[in-house]
C-alpha cells in the first residue's frame, strides 16, 4: 500500500519546487531563491521549512554545521496526491464528471483533444498487461 502524501499548503508547494529543482539546500540558499519571486521574509521561509519537516514532506540533515534539506517525496508523487485530493473534494470523486467539464469548455485544442485520445487508447492496454 502506498504511503500517504500529507496535504501541502501553497506557499509549501512554492518551497517544494525550490527543492524539487536542486537538492539538498540551506534554508539560506531556499530563502535566497524565493526571495527572487516572492516578498516573503526569511523567517517565514524557515516557518515553512519546519512546517514540512513537521509533516515530513521534507528531511533535514543535520549532519554537518549547517543543516541542509531535501524533498521526501518526488514531485509527481506529490502531483498525484493533490490531483487525486482536488478530485475527490470538487468532484466527489469523479474523475469523469472533471474531464466532461473541461472538454465542454471548448478549451481544448485538437492537438490536445488527439493527446487525449491516444492516452485514453493506451490505457486499456495497460490494465491488462498488469494482470
Amino acid at each position: 500500500m502506498a504511503k500517504e502524501i500529507p496535504n501541502i499548503s501553497e506557499s509549501e508547494w512554492e518551497v517544494m519546487n525550490v527543492l524539487w529543482k536542486k537538492a539538498p539546500q540551506t534554508a539560506n540558499d531556499v530563502i535566497s531563491v524565493l526571495q527572487e519571486k516572492t516578498d516573503w521574509k526569511p523567517k517565514t521561509v524557515r516557518t515553512l521549512l519546519d512546517r514540512l519537516v513537521h509533516k515530513k514532506v521534507i528531511g533535514v540533515n543535520k549532519g554537518q554545521r549547517v543543516y541542509t534539506f531535501f524533498p521526501l517525496y518526488s514531485q509527481d508523487e506529490c502531483q498525484r496526491a493533490e490531483a487525486q485530493s482536488f478530485v475527490k473534494r470538487i468532484y466527489g470523486g469523479a474523475l469523469k464528471s472533471m474531464l466532461v467539464q473541461f472538454i465542454q469548455e471548448d478549451s481544448l485544442s485538437e492537438t490536445d483533444i488527439k493527446e487525449l485520445r491516444s492516452i485514453l487508447d493506451e490505457k486499456p492496454n495497460k490494465k491488462r498487461t498488469k494482470k
